[in-house]
């Protein structure tokens, strides 16, 4: 009896122990990573939009051999699935879900019972060829989130999608035909504007660009929760502000944050507040997906350099309508907003 009762006092103990671990787990997994391809849009889209290719330029299927491996629909077509089932590689498939041509495609990735995740690889014109930038995010089910803290995921992950991009680089290379000759990408529409006194309510942190969009996306959840409980509105939409960007580090020291009246002082607590000053500004607005706006923060510096201008500490990012308002990337708007003195 007494044996019994050690047992179960360690088997409840680890149950214990397993419900606090997934309490602090990862409740999401994101991943992002890019490169620049020398070669058309459109060459890099018509070998991307095909599923089966993804065994030449992809890296999960030859991690297991011995996978089986089974397609339905017609590749390069919005429904065409690829499932498998392996020793390594496990139970998965993966749906195409929307096609843009020479701009994106999209994927639902199923990981047996697992979880889901969303896929995009999208595609946007630059001086030499395209840029791809491969995405993959997905909500963790609470009875993995142990088991996660422990499995580095988003790192592992990360290394495929490098790996994955270099040789999808080389193959879509050797695809191109007609030498890409460089372009200039047409330069935003920069416009100056005049900002008032702002207050932020939210979570200033260092941050490593990889780790940004989830770091952003906790945050604003957080920061709405607490308006919420405190019955404020927001004085406007969720903001990135950029106080520090670190090239070398590929780091941020960045705060996600809304703005808030000035009376909610005295009522938020929790996180902190910043205050942007009056100021002349830069302004950019940006339709499409917000991680597109490299060119545009480049045409910002260049403006500032031009025209003798100096920057006034902060570089925001405006979310002024996005994924809680509509699917369709191309409905989402950014406001990029350089303060100057």
């Amino acid at each position: 009896m007494r044996a019994l009762k050690t047992i179960l006092i360690i088997l409840f103990s680890l149950i214990g122990l397993w419900l606090v671990l997934s309490l602090f787990g990862p409740k999401e997994v994101r991943v992002e990573r890019s490169t620049v391809i020398n070669a058309k849009p459109g060459t890099v889209y018509a070998y991307l939009s095909h599923l089966k290719n993804q065994d030449e330029w992809g890296v999960w299927r030859r991690m297991d051999k011995d996978a089986r491996f089974e397609f339905t629909g017609v590749d390069g077509t919005v429904g065409a699935r690829t499932s498998w089932n392996g020793d390594t590689l496990m139970q998965g498939s993966q749906t195409i879900t929307a096609l843009e041509p020479d701009k994106s495609v999209k994927s639902e990735l199923a990981f047996g019972d697992l979880m889901v995740c969303q896929v995009s690889l999208d595609l946007a014109p630059v001086e030499r060829g395209t840029g791809v930038t491969w995405s993959l995010h997905g909500a963790i089910p609470f009875q993995y989130r142990a088991m996660m803290l422990f499995m580095g995921a988003d790192e592992s992950l990360a290394k495929d999608f490098e790996t994955g991009l270099s040789n999808l680089k080389t193959i879509c290379e050797s695809l191109q035909v007609e030498p890409v000759r460089e372009q200039p990408v047409p330069a935003p529409s920069i416009t100056g504007v005049e900002r008032p006194v702002m207050l932020y309510f939210g979570d200033r942190k260092v941050v490593k660009w990889s780790e940004m969009e989830a770091f952003m996306g906790d945050t604003y959840a957080k920061v709405y929760e607490l308006l919420s409980k405190a019955g404020i509105e927001p004085a406007g939409p969720a903001t990135s502000i950029y106080l520090h960007w670190d090239e070398a580090g590929q780091q941020a020291d960045m705060m996600a944050a809304v703005p808030v009246p000035a009376s909610a002082k005295q009522l938020l607590k929790g996180m902190s507040f910043l205050e942007t000053p009056a100021s002349k500004a830069l302004l950019h607005v940006h339709p499409g997906d917000p991680s597109g706006t490299q060119s545009v923060h480049a045409s910002m510096d260049g403006k500032i350099k031009a025209d003798g201008l100096k920057l006034n500490t902060y570089v925001l990012e405006e979310y002024i309508s996005g994924p809680a308002q509509d699917p369709d990337t191309a409905k989402w708007v950014t406001n990029v907003v350089y303060l100057i003195k």
